[in-house]
């Protein structure tokens, strides 16, 4: 099976999965770009963005990445870049410390609000009130608020009306106050 670009997102996934490499190819020319300026909104260090990005394509081709049908191939994507970047920050982070200690130094910088926010999402309080969200309410608030999309942005990549996005972004907002106070 060749790529052909009429192909749907998830048929290219699947054709992927079967080492198609053109169809590989199609799927990282259509989702790499988007998903890079994401990313690199959430992290200034093109680096470890750039290298979040190839992560996450290379568990797309090897299958360590598992799809499930009917979902949404580029939501499923930025998930996986999503948490490449944050295990790049955190690994990140200790190379610093490490760097740090050998040439002598025991000061440790506070990390920025951006790297907080990366690790409070994948630990912690806010980790735990998110889970808690149903499926559809924590999609739209990673849509909104941690991927930073417009509402009209989110009801696109949701496929869902853009009221229909503002009412569960509400009632997401109603329910992690409660879950966090």
């Amino acid at each position: 099976m060749s790529a052909v670009p009429e192909q749907s997102d998830a048929e290219l996934l699947a054709a992927t999965t079967t080492g198609d490499r053109a169809a590989f190819e199609a799927l990282y020319q259509r989702h790499g770009p988007w998903l890079a300026v994401r990313l690199r909104y959430r992290c200034p260090d093109a680096a470890l963005v750039d290298d979040a990005v190839q992560e996450t394509f290379l568990a797309v081709w090897r299958g360590s990445a598992r799809y499930r049908e009917g979902g949404d191939v580029a939501g499923w994507l930025w998930q996986i870049g999503f948490r490449r970047l944050v295990d790049a920050i955190r690994g990140q982070r200790a190379r610093d410390r490490l760097l740090r200690l050998l040439a002598g130094h025991r000061w440790r910088t506070a990390p920025s609000a951006e790297e907080e926010l990366l690790l409070g999402v994948e630990h912690g309080d806010l980790a735990g009130a998110l889970a808690r969200l149903s499926p559809e309410l924590r999609a739209v608030m990673q849509a909104t608020v941690l991927d930073g999309l417009s509402t009209h942005e989110a009801a696109a990549l949701l496929g869902i009306p853009v009221g229909t996005v503002k009412t569960r972004a509400m009632r997401a907002r109603r329910q992690l106050r409660a879950d966090l106070t």
